[in-house]
């Protein structure tokens, strides 16, 4: 909307068209791309706005300094793609250059630092038809936009020996997605398993017919080694991405953002970077074990509890909602290809059916409007339900704000390319939620268990999760919970002394300083 009002601010500058000439005149034969906004776009909006500033007339005394001044104190906001603001122009360029023209890129984004905006940023600057956006998990990838990254490489969980992934790949719908991709992304790098990255590598050099790293496709890895790490099973060990064969020969640029945006209290934001290296101080328990006491629920707002099981999730939200008096409201979601349930169930963050009863512990799983508080993890209460046809839940959120909730509709690339959608209320249950699907999430009020905590990482994912340590309680602590990978702080602590990887920081581009 934005790229809109500016172009059509930009076109006031023009000389206008009569009816006459309009309906007389034929189809234009060149059409001209609105998106991105270009330069002169937006300096002839600001233009415009300028003189609408200064030739604003006062009532009764046609131009003056009255009118002048009043604009002068109260400025138009202009729009955050300005080119004109050199100084943001020039940070922006800082961040993406370095990722953009590299051959491949490692950007090591620890939670909390705005990692979905700077990836839809890396997205929005890369051609769309050769640029590939996926990640290790469903909701990880729906977030960004993109498909999972099995999806995408079509050779399914990758435990075939190699000449059968290759044969795989080079099926009709799949080799197409290879030969087409140029720009390739993979969020929550954490999660890959290292065996599965060499099979893509070499499957893409096959399939392509290229002896580069990849096929001579670009790589954007993006993620924390530091965080939950590759599912796999009981008996076998776990292998990360930086410890394949294929890592240092395809990854030739390290870049760090390290500015937390998510919490703002320093004390908070040293606690967690102590978790995530997996020290576990005195102090560090002290806090942990004194949020046991705090008060967090408002308004009939209960906290939500992080769970490290599934089945405790689901569990948990089944009985409390049984629990509760009152009819049961059912929405069930509309799908474009009801076929392909599984496949939106996987990557969707809502389910195909939810059930509700007023007084039901609700999040919200989409950002609908930023300002007001109502984004992805906004917690609420149902508080009734409004309507005769098909009644709508109305949810009072813990940012005050009560709001009747509508269908909302999220858009899956899938296999082969197709886009699915589906269509449904914005709400999840949130007595209880997996620490798996609370990746991108903000807590406002959070309830977290760590006596199940089964993999390293965890306990740091869990507790990123919350604003601050006053919406946040920790039950059944245990210092033993808190631990961190061997393997992955030896290879950040080598990545830190070579400095044959070129490593910089993203942090001026948020405002921060530049660590070289």
């Amino acid at each position: 909307m934005k790229t809109l009002m500016i172009k059509h601010e930009a076109g006031k500058s023009e000389k206008p068209v009569n009816e006459r000439m309009r309906l007389l005149s034929g189809l234009p034969r060149v059409f001209e791309t609105i998106s991105p906004v270009q330069k002169k776009d937006v300096e002839q909006a600001n233009e415009m706005r300028a003189k609408v500033n200064t030739q604003t007339p006062v009532k009764g005394k046609g131009l003056s300094n009255r009118g002048t001044n009043a604009a002068n104190r109260c400025p138009q906001k202009r729009p955050r793609t300005a080119s004109s603001d050199n100084s943001l122009v020039r940070n922006r360029q800082q961040l993406l250059d370095p990722v953009l023209y590299s051959r491949a890129a490692f950007l090591m984004l620890q939670a909390s630092v705005g990692k979905s905006y700077l990836l839809k940023r890396i997205v929005g600057a890369l051609p769309p038809k050769s640029t590939y956006a996926t990640a290790s998990t469903g909701v990880a990838a729906c977030h960004i936009g993109g498909t999972t990254l099995h999806a995408f490489a079509g050779i399914g969980s990758g435990k075939a020996p190699l000449e059968q992934c290759i044969e795989l790949a080079k099926r009709p719908g799949v080799r197409q997605h290879w030969i087409s991709c140029r720009h390739l992304i993979i969020d929550e790098i954490s999660m890959v398993e290292g065996e599965f990255f060499d099979k893509l590598e070499a499957v893409a050099r096959a399939v392509r017919g290229r002896e580069e790293p990849f096929g001579g496709i670009q790589l954007i890895i993006c993620g924390d080694f530091l965080q939950l790490p590759p599912v796999t099973q009981a008996s076998s060990q776990t292998k990360f991405c930086f410890q394949s064969k294929s890592w240092r020969r395809c990854i030739h640029l390290t870049m760090e953002l390290t500015e937390v945006r998510r919490q703002t209290d320093k004390r908070f934001i040293s606690l967690l970077q102590a978790v995530r290296l997996g020290r576990c101080t005195e102090e560090v328990t002290r806090q942990l074990l004194l949020t046991g006491n705090n008060t967090i629920e408002r308004d009939g707002i209960l906290a939500t509890r992080l769970c490290t099981h599934k089945d405790d999730v689901d569990l948990t939200n089944e009985r409390r909602l049984q629990q509760l008096p009152g009819a049961v409201h059912k929405y069930d979601a509309l799908d474009s290809d009801p076929m392909l349930v599984k496949t939106v169930n996987a990557q969707c963050p809502v389910g195909e059916q939810i059930l509700l009863k007023k007084g039901a512990q609700v999040m919200l799983t989409k950002n609908l409007d930023v300002v007001r508080g109502l984004v992805n993890g906004a917690r609420g209460v149902v508080i009734g339900f409004e309507g005769t046809e098909r009644p709508l839940p109305k949810v009072r959120f813990l940012c005050g704000v009560s709001e009747v909730m509508k269908p909302e509709r999220w858009v899956i690339k899938a296999h082969g390319g197709v886009y699915l959608s589906r269509q449904q209320l914005p709400l999840k249950l949130a007595w209880a939620i997996s620490i798996h699907k609370s990746q991108g999430m903000t807590l406002d009020c959070v309830e977290i268990s760590l006596s199940r905590v089964f993999e390293s990482g965890q306990a740091y994912v869990a507790l990123s999760r919350a604003r601050s340590l006053e919406g946040l309680r920790v039950m059944d602590f245990d210092p033993k919970a808190v631990n961190a990978n061997p393997y992955v702080l030896q290879f950040y602590a080598r990545l830190k002394k070579e400095r044959a990887l070129y490593q910089t920081s993203l942090d001026p581009y948020f405002g921060g300083k530049e660590n070289n």
